[in-house]
């Protein structure tokens, strides 16, 4: 757990069953995410590469930082850009999201 100043993030797998669609076709599913909790942010599922149909999308030029995980690149899918994005060196604090993949829409599937 790392806390700042009343911001709190917390890293850790979560035995669920996560499913990424877009336009009707599954980009990622997975049952072994990684659930990111965060001061003031919905609950975001960081899921491993392996799990993610990397075929499906395209690298995008964008980039963020975020003062409290790093810097964020950014993946598109046709017709949406910028739908998914990954921490390659996260900060110290939550490491564990290293190269994981999140995308702005999961869906947790009743197994």
């Amino acid at each position: 757990m790392t806390s700042t100043t009343g911001h709190t993030i917390t890293v850790e797998p979560v035995p669920v069953h996560v499913r990424a669609v877009h336009d009707g076709r599954v980009l990622a599913e997975s049952h072994r995410p990684l659930a990111l909790r965060e001061t003031g942010c919905p609950v975001r599922y960081y899921l491993p590469p392996e799990d993610v149909r990397l075929d499906l999308l395209t690298p995008s030029d964008t980039r963020t930082h975020c003062p409290f995980k790093g810097d964020a690149s950014y993946w598109s899918a046709p017709g949406a850009a910028d739908l998914v994005w990954s921490y390659p060196q996260p900060l110290e604090q939550v490491a564990s999201i290293k190269d994981h993949l999140c995308f702005y829409a999961t869906e947790v599937v009743s197994d």
